[in-house]
C-alpha cells in the first residue's frame, strides 16, 4: 500500500474512536445524571415476644435523608410480610400496625400514613408491629422460622417519582450453637472439616457476634473459620429488588451474549453491574473481552469489569427469601477478615465455593493457609441448598 493511501484509513480509524470516546461519555453523563432519590431506609433493633399461642414482632425502619439541602417527600409507606417455615402455613394469620415516629409530627389515631416532607440532613421513624396467630391446636412456636418484610415506599422529590423497594429478615428461631463434644467432623486432605449451621442471615446480623456465637467455642490455635461471601453480603445489606433496576440499552443489548447460566445474562443482572462500576468500564471489558475470546483467550471481561462482574448473583441464585433478590458481591471483605481474626484469635476468610468443586479465596486474614482450604473446600462442605452452614471451620 502507497503512503497516500494511508490517510483515508488513518482518518476513518481516527473518527471511529473519537465517536467510540464520545459514546463513552455519553453514557458516563446519563448514568450520573440519572432520577436517585438521597433517601436511605435502615432497620432499628428488633424484639421477638411469645404470647397465648403467637408471637408479637416489633421494631423500627428509620428513613434518612443526608443531602445537605434536598427535601423528599414519603408520601406511600407500606410492609408486606412473608412467613417462612417449617410445614404449611395457611392457619397463620398476620395482623399489622405501622405507625409514624416522626421527629416533629405526631402520628394519626386511625394508623393512616399521611405524606410527610423528609428534610435535608433530617432522619424520621416508623414503627412497626406484627402479631402472628395461629389456631389454638397449633403450636407456633416449632412451626414458624424466619419473618421476611417487603417494604414498599414511594419517593417524592426534584428527581420525579420513584418506587423503592427494600427487605428486611427477621429470624424467629436460631440454633443452638455446636457444643465440642457433639460436633461432626468431616475427614479432608490433610484436614478435618466442620459446617456450622446458623439461623437465616440478614442485615439484622452483625458478622462478628455471628462468628463468635455460633463458632467461638469450638476454635482452637491454628483453625481456619470461614464465611460464604454471599451470606457476609446480605449481612452487609447489599441485595435489592430487581423491581428497582431500570435496565439501560447497554444492559438489555450485552447481557444477551453470556451464558445463560451467568448471572450476568439478564438485563437487571448486567445492570446491577453497571450501576456500581458504570457503563464506560463493562462496555470497554465487554468490546476486549469478546475480541481476546476470538483469538481463544477467555475470561478477560471479567477481570477488566472488576472483581464484583464474578460474585453478583440473580434472583434464583440464593437461598430464600433472598431468592427474589439480586445479591451483590461483600464490602471490603480483605478489611473484615484481619478485624474478624484480631477479635477471634484464629485465621478467617471469605470463600465462595460451588458444587463443581470450586474454590475461590475473596479474602483472608494474615497468614492464613489459602492452599489448605483449597483442598479442604473443595468437596463443598457448607452445601449449595438451604442448609444453612455459612461458616465451616476448617482444622489442619
Amino acid at each position: 500500500m502507497d503512503v497516500p493511501a494511508l490517510h483515508p484509513l488513518i482518518s476513518l480509524v481516527l473518527t471511529g474512536a473519537l465517536l467510540f470516546g464520545l459514546t463513552l461519555v455519553v453514557l458516563e453523563l446519563r448514568h450520573r445524571l440519572r432520577p436517585a432519590s438521597p433517601l436511605k431506609l435502615r432497620s432499628g433493633p428488633w424484639q421477638v415476644r411469645s404470647a397465648a399461642n403467637s408471637l408479637l414482632v416489633e421494631g423500627e425502619i428509620q428513613i434518612a435523608n443526608p443531602h445537605p439541602r434536598m427535601e423528599v417527600m414519603v408520601p406511600e409507606l407500606q410492609v408486606l410480610p412473608t412467613l417462612l417455615g417449617q410445614g404449611r402455613l395457611d392457619g397463620v394469620s398476620i395482623e399489622i400496625q405501622i405507625d409514624p415516629d416522626h421527629p416533629d409530627e405526631p402520628a394519626r389515631p386511625d394508623g393512616y400514613w399521611f405524606a410527610y416532607i423528609v428534610k435535608g440532613r433530617k432522619t424520621t421513624k416508623a414503627r412497626i408491629n406484627l402479631r402472628l396467630s395461629a389456631p389454638a391446636e397449633t403450636p407456633i412456636g416449632p412451626l414458624l422460622d424466619t419473618l421476611w418484610l417487603d417494604i414498599d415506599w414511594v419517593n417524592y422529590g426534584p428527581f420525579g417519582r420513584l418506587k423503592r423497594r427494600d427487605g428486611l429478615l427477621i429470624p424467629l428461631r436460631r440454633p443452638e450453637p455446636i457444643a465440642p463434644a457433639s460436633a461432626l467432623w468431616r475427614q479432608g486432605d490433610a484436614s478435618q472439616v466442620l459446617p456450622i449451621r446458623t439461623h437465616l442471615l440478614g442485615v439484622l446480623d452483625d458478622p462478628a457476634e455471628v462468628l463468635r456465637h455460633y463458632a467461638g467455642g469450638l476454635l482452637l490455635p491454628g483453625d481456619v473459620l470461614t464465611i460464604g461471601e454471599t451470606p457476609l453480603a446480605v449481612m452487609q445489606g447489599r441485595y435489592h429488588h430487581p423491581s428497582t433496576v431500570e435496565p439501560s440499552a447497554v444492559a438489555r443489548l450485552l447481557c444477551r451474549v453470556f451464558h445463560p447460566t451467568s448471572s450476568l445474562a439478564t438485563a437487571c443482572g448486567l445492570q446491577s453491574l453497571i450501576d456500581l462500576v458504570g457503563p464506560a468500564r463493562v462496555l470497554c471489558a465487554w468490546l476486549v473481552g469478546m475480541a481476546l475470546k476470538l483469538v481463544g483467550s477467555k475470561g478477560w471481561f471479567y477481570r477488566l469489569a472488576g472483581e464484583q462482574a464474578r460474585l453478583i448473583d440473580d434472583i434464583t441464585g440464593t437461598t430464600p427469601p433472598y431468592d427474589q433478590t439480586i445479591v451483590l458481591g461483600p464490602e471490603r471483605p480483605a478489611e473484615l477478615c484481619r478485624d474478624l481474626a484480631a477479635q477471634l484469635g484464629v485465621a478467617v476468610a471469605v470463600v465462595d465455593v460451588n458444587d463443581l468443586g470450586r474454590v475461590k479465596v475473596l479474602a483472608s486474614s494474615p497468614g492464613c493457609d489459602e492452599a489448605l482450604l483449597q483442598r479442604a473446600l473443595r468437596p463443598n462442605p457448607a452445601g449449595n441448598a438451604n442448609e444453612r452452614t455459612p461458616l465451616v471451620l476448617v482444622r489442619p
